[in-house]
């Protein structure tokens, strides 16, 4: 007999959208938080304490090791993957918020899940919503370039990596998700440990910015990550990018609440432009 919904685990009795939406709200909460802590502690310490605390809680909870015992190389091969694009991507993100506003770094960081939703249905719709979603970034850029090449070019990796994260935690999704997320985890503090521990170690004598530093770590990679995997195990790989591709918004409004960073009106036509573009875009089938 199918299971009723009340013999559904609550994880799978809610609807994948509200995992978005927590995860889109946290997403660039912690971080914002995170721009705070600079002024105490460097910026890639800040990446250390995130990822190093992330790792610590998924360690205790979900004890990952059991997974990398059972797994085959191949899979080994994708927490591997997953681990060192972890690390380099929250290096980059953080390191291009130090320099840029965050709306601005969100526009760029969902320009490349905007083309991969693009890649899940070719068509001329699709082609014009990259095409407004890449002009809208262009004038996001356009005047600060100059000012600030090395920020934007950090922000422009952050969106690679994140093609690249979005592609391999589909990989993961699903039973063993969680336990394969806690398993990169565990590989990301160790491939930013010998760039962020010595930037980090002020934090760690210090008991206000430690717990600061743990409550970014929970909000930036705990909890998003978690509603992320459970998203994409019932949503297809486009229509999670497309959702996705919606939080240039959520970093604006996080941005003004929290930093006090209010655009400028061609940050917010160029903005405007990246949403446009996933407004016109049509998400294919799984």
């Amino acid at each position: 007999m199918p299971e009723t919904s009340a013999a559904l685990p609550l994880a799978q009795r809610l609807p994948p959208q509200l995992f978005f939406i927590v995860s889109a709200v946290f997403h660039y909460l912690g971080p914002a938080c995170a721009v705070l802590l600079f002024g105490a502690v460097e910026v890639l310490g800040v990446a250390w304490l995130r990822i190093a605390t992330a790792a610590l809680v998924f360690a205790l909870w979900r004890r990952p090791w059991r997974l990398w015992q059972r797994s085959s190389a191949a899979d080994r091969r994708i927490l591997l993957a997953l681990g060192l694009v972890l690390a380099a991507m929250n290096a980059c993100f953080y390191l291009a918020i130090a320099r840029l506003p965050l709306a601005t770094v969100g526009a760029i960081e969902f320009l490349g899940p905007i083309g991969l939703a693009a890649a899940g249905l070719r068509s001329r719709r699709n082609l014009v919503a990259l095409s407004v979603a890449a002009a809208g970034v262009a004038m996001l850029t356009q005047i600060r370039l100059e000012a600030d090449a090395l920020g934007y070019a950090l922000a422009f990796a952050n969106a690679a990596l994140f093609i690249a994260y979005i592609m391999l935690a589909h990989r993961i999704a699903g039973a063993d998700g969680i336990d394969g997320l806690a398993a990169a985890m565990l590989m990301a503090l160790v491939a930013i440990t010998p760039f962020g521990l010595g930037p980090a170690l002020p934090a760690l004598t210090d008991p206000a910015l430690l717990l600061a530093g743990i409550g970014v770590g929970i909000a930036s990679s705990v909890i998003p990550y978690v509603c992320d995997l459970l998203a994409m195990a019932r949503l297809p790989r486009a229509s999670f990018a497309l959702m996705l591709s919606l939080l240039p918004a959520t970093a604006t409004g996080i941005g003004i609440l929290v930093l006090g960073q209010i655009p400028s009106t061609r940050d917010l036509a160029g903005i405007a432009l990246v949403m446009a573009g996933v407004a016109l875009h049509r998400a294919g089938r799984a």
